[in-house]
């Protein structure tokens, strides 16, 4: 199973509720651009799933049209949440694409990578990517694939 772990894009800061905060203009051109990279890279079969705030929405509709929103992906997500989401190690599909938030995803990075010894949350740029894969060794393990920010798109 292929995981890409992608963070929203920039977002205002103040909104009605944390959960209808929308992407700047600045946002919305990062979203855009790292969209087109991993557009050119995605298979077809690839599930994208995107918390139900508004700015992981938008950043989920610089990809496709073609996401679902999970409750379970919310800002205040727990990293058995998103592993539960996404079907960790099998997959819902052979790649799943997560656009969420941080500290969470910053957290699934470091357990998956370190095997689970590392218990803090990794840092990761607003719209960055981090693609994970599973395979068997030794149990089940975790690979980098890539780390992108917007800055190198």
């Amino acid at each position: 199973m292929h995981l890409i772990l992608w963070r929203h894009a920039e977002a205002e800061d103040v909104a009605a509720s944390d959960l209808a905060r929308q992407l700047t203009t600045r946002g919305r051109k990062q979203a855009q651009n790292v969209a087109r990279w991993l557009r050119a890279r995605l298979p077809d079969d690839a599930v994208i799933l995107a918390s139900p705030a508004a700015r992981t929405i938008q950043t989920a509709e610089a990809l496709t049209d073609q996401y679902r929103v999970v409750r379970e992906l919310a800002p205040d997500a727990s990293v058995e949440q998103v592993l539960t989401a996404v079907g960790w190690p099998e997959g819902l599909s052979s790649t799943v694409v997560v656009i969420g938030h941080q500290p969470t995803l910053g957290e699934v990075a470091a357990r998956l990578l370190s095997g689970g010894a590392d218990s803090r949350s990794w840092a990761m740029k607003k719209a960055g990517v981090l693609w994970l894969a599973s395979r068997e060794r030794n149990g089940d393990q975790a690979v980098l694939h890539a780390a992108i920010t917007p800055d190198l798109v």
